[in-house]
């Protein structure tokens, strides 16, 4: 291996949609009982949730391992798969909005984690129902500001 030459570089697998719907679901869920009980713990562990997949990746996030071995199994493959690191990246940004609800909560800004919450709970329900992922599209944004654009010489 040379200075150049990275070595082997791990790839992220390829996500089943229906996986990453169903995580939307689940953490949709959450953030409503979020909602409900004003639980900054509640908040605090769905960021955990987040952290998990942002930090190890999304073969090791909570919901989608749920999916896997629970959902997964009963339905046939799936017709199509999609890329993770705009998934990874939408993760993260739920992983900052549950953070700021978290301490907004458990710090007596109540209407701070109640808008957290449910900036979370809008990004979330949209992905759930629709099969939009906000975060993918800030992804992809992001990614075509960052690229280089040709001269039009």
């Amino acid at each position: 291996m040379s200075v150049t030459d990275p070595g082997p570089v791990r790839a992220e697998l390829r996500l089943d949609p229906r996986g990453v719907r169903f995580s939307a679901a689940v953490t949709s869920v959450v953030l409503v009982l979020v909602l409900i009980s004003s639980s900054g713990w509640l908040a605090a562990a769905q960021a955990v949730v987040f952290a998990v997949a942002s930090v190890a990746g999304m073969r090791f996030a909570p919901y989608g391992v749920l999916y896997r071995f629970l959902v997964a199994p009963r339905l046939g493959p799936p017709a199509e798969r999609e890329d993770a690191a705009p998934v990874r990246f939408s993760q993260t940004v739920g992983l900052v909005f549950t953070v700021v609800a978290a301490a907004g909560y458990l710090s007596g800004l109540t209407v701070l984690g109640l808008v957290a919450t449910a900036f979370a709970l809008v990004a979330a329900l949209l992905n759930a129902v629709f099969g939009f992922c906000l975060g993918c599209e800030m992804y992809a944004l992001l990614a075509r500001l960052r690229a280089p654009r040709a001269s039009g010489a």
